[in-house]
């Protein structure tokens, strides 16, 4: 039986500071010394990953390696006495590969690194290795960084950037912005594959923009109308945003001139704008990837071009020819008054038994009914909500809403408007100027904007558990979002309700008219990964003690004990009982470090 000491207690009224001070002191008894760490603050700006992989082998190629146990070179290794050291094969393998190999660190009985030469890759060192019958597996050794909020200079709150909010909605929620989406503990849990497709259903994009070349699959056009179009031509394979400027009165509305919206390259950049690359902004979606499919210019656009379009995004339909790049998650930051029609309905089941799930905005009708395609079976409606979580008053409402999100919000009435949904966007008033940002002064705000931050986070749910289907991925989104704020400094703001053909502006969210709730993209992703509080608390020490608990830890169950082994370290993290416990894999000492629940408030608070 195990001996359980407890070199320290934590106090009986649990503090988080003293937790993390207790778990750091019996992790500096009991596992041994550690590097000295920089003074914690700010993450510094994340080099690109060119850098970064060229600052890794710039001291010559570095392997792991995993000698087969029955293999000659591990059985020489036991026939002479040695196994116990650990291999260190260099000599053997230079010799027989014709390598210049030099020996690292042992890892385990099995397991060693090895150095090659200057100059040579780590991946082709690999491939080499991994060749020989001795090898069980070769592969380059990396090195990794812990994780923080990302480095995009328009992410974080800065009195130097408009709007000093900078982008308020995806961080964590707090008193302030209680409707902030906390995509940063979405990105704790995964920061997306890039397999993952959002199909923006749209005015096209700016291929060009910095924050999202990279991250952009070719498309397709499918408007029809040459005037519609603006670009000369009908349907095609160009998605390009030519602009949708229009005149007085050219869309026989009244309505006056209004220069291009670029609203295609604002959905898109929310969705998935690279993220992390200390260039603009992040996106909710982080590595997930777009197809730009363009369904809307002068005037909007029409229901046979926008169907036509969102079944071959999703794989559904092969014309003009199937989609290489067939999308999990449709963003449609469109629609229009009415009920669901028949085509819509059909589009939609369709693309709900391919498995593709179809997010849509509510509308923007000022607390009118929910607009079509948003109040389709199956569509997963999107309202908008303030900063401070109250429905924004230009949002539509009703039962068909599924959840809400952030949408965007002045407060004041003159000058700078202080939260708008900061996005990628271009600076022409007619046709393409220069790539830019929104801001306070340009501002970007609708349901269009919240449905993109939905659909980002539904591309991370499907790609921590691709077999999501979209019935599953709706139910897990509403089961994890935030409940509404029911209180207000403001005593004149109303309760929301069911839509009577009267306007109503900013109100109190229910369930009847909003939705579920706010959006929680951290706990929609961890639900989806199947996440328990056990695993949360260990994905936490990981990140917060990696010179401990180096992950992935090799999961593993000793009755009553569920733990994780850490190879490069030799340690052990358990829980049983509700306790948290380490074991440094040397002796027979077992260490009681506090109750899970206490671990699992510190996990959480970091977006765990």
């Amino acid at each position: 039986m195990l001996e359980n000491r407890l070199p320290m207690r934590l106090p009986m009224r649990f503090s988080p500071a003293k937790a993390l001070a207790s778990m750091a002191a019996v992790l500096a008894l009991a596992l041994g010394p550690a590097a000295a760490a920089a003074e914690r603050g700010l993450p510094r700006p994340e080099p690109s990953a060119a850098t970064l992989a060229a600052a890794d082998e710039a001291a010559g190629a570095r392997v792991i390696v995993k000698f087969k146990a029955r293999g000659s070179l591990m059985r020489a290794l036991q026939a002479g006495g040695t196994a116990a050291r650990g291999p260190q094969h260099a000599a053997a393998l230079a010799r027989r590969l014709g390598l210049g190999l030099r020996d690292g660190r042992v890892i385990d009985a099995h397991s060693q690194v090895l150095f090659g030469t200057q100059g040579q890759r780590s991946a082709d060192l690999a491939a080499r290795l991994a060749a020989d019958a001795d090898v069980e597996y070769a592969v380059p050794d990396r090195r990794r960084r812990a994780l923080g909020a990302p480095a995009d200079p328009l992410f974080a709150a800065n009195a130097a950037i408009s709007p000093a909010a900078g982008q308020w909605y995806l961080r964590a929620p707090d008193a302030t912005f209680v409707s902030a989406i906390n995509a940063t503990a979405a990105w704790n849990v995964s920061t997306g594959s890039a397999s993952i497709v959002v199909a923006d259903i749209d005015t096209g994009v700016r291929f060009e923009h910095p924050d999202l070349a990279s991250k952009l699959h070719p498309g397709y056009d499918f408007i029809n109308d040459v005037s519609t179009a603006n670009d000369g031509s009908e349907r095609d394979n160009d998605p390009s945003d030519p602009g949708d400027w229009t005149a007085f009165n050219e869309c026989n509305d009244g309505g006056d001139a209004v220069g291009s919206s670029w609203h295609g390259t604002q959905t898109s950049g929310l969705i998935a704008a690279q993220t992390g690359n200390a260039v603009g902004m992040a996106s909710a979606g982080y590595n997930v990837t777009v197809l730009p499919v363009r369904v809307l210019g002068k005037c909007g656009g029409w229901d046979s071009d926008i169907i036509a379009g969102m079944l071959w995004a999703g794989g559904v339909s092969g014309n003009p020819s199937f989609n290489p790049h067939p999308a999990r998650v449709l963003n449609m930051s469109l629609g229009g008054d009415g009920s669901c029609t028949p085509a819509y309905a059909d589009a939609v089941r369709r693309l709900s038994a391919a498995n593709v799930v179809v997010v849509a905005a509510a509308g923007n009708r000022t607390g009118l009914a929910v607009g079509v395609p948003a109040n389709c079976a199956g569509v997963v409606a999107v309202a908008g909500v303030r900063h401070a979580g109250t429905k924004v008053g230009y949002s539509n409402v009703g039962p068909e809403v599924t959840l809400a999100a952030p949408a965007g919000n002045c407060v004041n009435e003159v000058g700078e408007c202080l939260y708008p949904i900061l996005t990628t966007t271009n600076t022409g008033s007619a046709g393409p100027g220069n790539s830019s940002y929104s801001d306070g002064f340009n501002a970007s705000f609708g349901t269009s904007f919240a449905t993109p931050l939905v659909a980002g986070t539904a591309a991370l749910m499907l790609s921590v558990n691709p077999a999501l289907t979209p019935a599953q991925l709706k139910s897990l989104l509403m089961a994890t979002t935030r409940p509404f704020p029911t209180t207000s400094s403001d005593p004149s703001v109303p309760l929301c309700h069911a839509p009577n053909g009267v306007e109503q502006i900013e109100c109190f969210c229910t369930a009847s008219t909003c939705g579920a709730g706010l959006l929680d993209a951290g706990a929609a992703v961890r639900a989806a990964a199947g996440l328990s509080d056990v695993d949360r608390v260990f994905n936490w020490a990981e990140l917060t003690y990696p010179q401990y608990f180096a992950g992935p830890g090799t999961p593993g169950v000793w009755a009553p004990y569920t733990y994780r082994y850490y190879a490069s370290s030799g340690n052990y993290l358990g829980t049983a009982g509700g306790r948290i416990y380490l074991h440094n894999g040397r002796d027979w000492n077992l260490l009681d470090v506090g109750a899970l629940a206490d671990y699992l408030a510190l996990a959480a608070a970091a977006g765990y």
